[in-house]
């Protein structure tokens, strides 16, 4: 952490969850002057009913507390459920409604986490924002600073990260992007944290149960209309339950009883239909990406070779980026990459380096 120089004031967003309980650790280690604080998202009321496991609990915030206080540094508690409500759970219902499949961690991220919890670091007078993110930083040959991939591949988030500007790059800091899951685990049990072995939180923290249609109608109080599953020739398969209860490539729960296995390949918002394809037919290989934010680069002038990561959970392949203007790129993939989906994004790597990423169209 060398390169922080002589600024040593932090703050830790702690979330209750190991991973930001050992990064406020490593901070004091490091001489910060550091402070915990803990984002109030939501609360029961934005479901209608009593919510539990989630990232956003009473038990999580008294977690948080608990570790601060074990590490004799000041906590708070931030209410940001307004901005949480409008950036993220809005903008997730609203990307269901036109067809489109979000990532609202990708959203809680980059106007929450950041964005929101940057300015409140700024009227604090802290220099850095702090997370438990498995990701690196650095600054590069050109100057500029760079997000990395964590060494634990299999806990790596900087697919997540894309959206990350430079200012807030220069002023964040990931304490356990060196670092593997266990050894933080076993961090935390050395400094006797009674989060240690707490399991990581899943699923989108507003929706635990996973159940993402039931959500949406819950929440906005609409009824989806029913319409036609349809092959891509167009004949009609069957009847589906609205638009927002599929998702691209799904096959398990369209209730149809079929000859063969078929997939969701595209959402028709306007004739509110479900095309249906076998599963080869859902392979492509190129997609275009919007809303790009660069990071490695400051604007991609001429085509470049790289690969790219088009889900959270899955590898990034081999392809080549193609500008189209300042913020908008194609990607043609060295192979079909199946199921590309529409909302969710596509992240650009040089290695470890993200170079930066978008919103698939």
């Amino acid at each position: 952490m060398t390169r922080f120089g002589e600024n040593k004031k932090a703050m830790v967003a702690m979330s209750g969850g190991v991973d930001s309980s050992v990064a406020a650790f490593l901070m004091l280690k490091e001489g910060f002057e550091t402070i915990g604080v803990t984002m109030k998202l939501f609360d029961d009321d934005l479901l209608g009913k009593e919510i539990e496991s989630s990232c956003c609990s009473l038990s999580d915030v008294e977690d948080a507390r608990s570790v601060a206080n074990r590490l004799g540094i000041k906590h708070y508690v931030f209410n940001f459920q307004d901005d949480f409500r409008s950036c993220v759970v809005d903008r997730f219902v609203d990307a269901y409604e036109k067809g489109l499949t979000p990532n609202p961690c990708i959203d809680c991220n980059r106007f929450i986490k950041f964005k929101r919890l940057m300015h409140r670091a700024h009227e604090l007078e802290q220099d850095y924002v702090v997370t438990g993110h498995y990701v690196r930083s650095d600054v590069g040959a050109n100057g500029r600073h760079l997000l990395m991939r964590g060494l634990d591949r299999s806990k790596d988030q900087s697919y997540v990260l894309y959206s990350l500007t430079q200012d807030e790059l220069a002023h964040s800091i990931f304490p356990l992007g060196e670092l593997t899951k266990e050894e933080t685990r076993e961090i935390a049990e050395a400094q006797g944290f009674l989060n240690a072995r707490k399991k990581d939180s899943q699923d989108i923290c507003f929706v635990p149960d996973g159940d993402y249609e039931e959500f949406i109608r819950s929440y906005t109080g609409k009824e989806y209309p029913e319409g036609e599953f349809v092959s891509v020739s167009g004949e009609v398969l069957g009847t589906h339950k609205g638009l927002i209860s599929y998702t691209i490539g799904q096959r398990k729960g369209l209730g149809l009883a079929l000859p063969e296995p078929l997939y969701v390949k595209e959402k028709d918002i306007e004739g509110n239909r479900v095309i249906l394809a076998r599963n080869d037919e859902l392979y492509s290989k190129s997609a275009e990406v919007m809303d790009v934010n660069w990071i490695a680069v400051s604007e991609l002038k001429n085509d470049l070779e790289c690969t790219v990561k088009v889900r959270y959970s899955q590898s990034d392949h081999a392809a080549r980026l193609i500008p189209l203007s300042a913020t908008e790129v194609r990607v043609e993939f060295v192979e079909p990459e199946r199921a590309i989906t529409p909302g969710q994004a596509a992240v650009f790597y040089d290695g470890d380096i993200v170079i930066g990423g978008g919103t698939i169209r």
